[in-house]
């Protein structure tokens, strides 16, 4: 008797709250760190991206608009149903970074464990933020954060996971609504974890993920006009400075690329909190 053949799995993308397959019909094998198959998943086309940002859009109002105590509590439970698919994210994280078990699980912990920290600081980061301003006359006037709108995020290259929530977890904590381009390489922890988004709280279109090459996807998003702002944390190092260009024609607020990704491991700190927060100042006249 021959030996079966597994059914391979094609992943598709997350926009809207749903899985839609990528209108150009095309997908791409991911592969693990050693070259053997896992997957194909959906190669994502520039109008995958402008769905993806309608999406967004659309959600942006009533995410914005929620209470940030609801805002945590949403976040908290993404953390909830992460720590209970903890083991697949450690053997898709170990497959495609090529990390030995208990580095894998060590990575996967400190994402859940980031999750859960921004979730914290939902109701916290208006009062460490805003103000209330000295004014020479008979008004108030308060200074508050608000959400700058939809962010594009490239994803980071190397930390499928850990990175990735790093990333996106500050993003959505702080109201906005997101567009990211996953791993072009490694994109299965991703791929969960939009599975894991579509069972939880977050309301559809809040974050939408599309999977493919992030050099095919990365200008689109940079020139969109309706895109707010831009993370070129997983920016190919060549694109960098061209991305920032195109961005430039939309005034998008931009978070640069560095030479190399960031050591994630490292304790966060509320820098990410204030990347895509805007300040509105309120003035109002004191009564007589």
């Amino acid at each position: 008797m021959s030996e079966r053949l597994t059914v391979a799995k094609t992943y598709k993308l997350y926009v809207g709250g749903k899985f839609p397959r990528s209108e150009s019909g095309r997908s791409y094998p991911v592969r693990d760190a050693k070259g053997g198959f896992l997957a194909n998943a959906a190669q994502a086309s520039r109008k995958d991206v402008r769905e993806a940002v309608v999406a967004a859009r659309k959600a942006f109002g009533g995410w914005s608009g929620a209470t940030a105590y609801n805002r945590g509590q949403v976040l908290y439970r993404v953390a909830e149903l992460l720590e209970g698919r903890r083991e697949q994210f450690v053997a898709e994280t170990s497959a495609g970074e090529g990390a030995n078990g208990k580095r894998a699980q060590a990575g996967v912990d400190a994402a859940i464990d980031r999750w859960v920290w921004y979730a914290g600081w939902t109701d916290k980061i208006a009062t460490v933020l805003g103000a209330a301003n000295p004014v020479a006359g008979p008004y108030f006037s308060f200074s508050v954060p608000e959400p700058t709108g939809v962010v594009g995020v490239l994803a980071p290259q190397a930390s499928s996971l850990l990175g990735l929530v790093s990333v996106l977890a500050p993003a959505i904590a702080t109201g906005n609504t997101v567009v990211v381009v996953a791993s072009q390489d490694r994109p299965l922890p991703a791929i969960t974890l939009s599975e894991v988004l579509a069972t939880s709280d977050v309301p559809g279109g809040v974050v939408n993920i599309l999977t493919g090459r992030t050099a095919e996807l990365a200008p689109w998003l940079a020139s969109h006009a309706d895109v707010n702002a831009l993370d070129l944390t997983g920016a190919p190092e060549s694109m960098s400075a061209e991305l920032e260009r195109s961005a430039a024609g939309t005034v998008k607020r931009v978070l640069r690329a560095r030479p190399t990704e960031p050591d994630w491991t490292a304790p966060p700190d509320i820098s990410r909190l204030r990347a895509f927060l805007e300040t509105k100042t309120v003035w109002h006249p004191k009564g007589t």
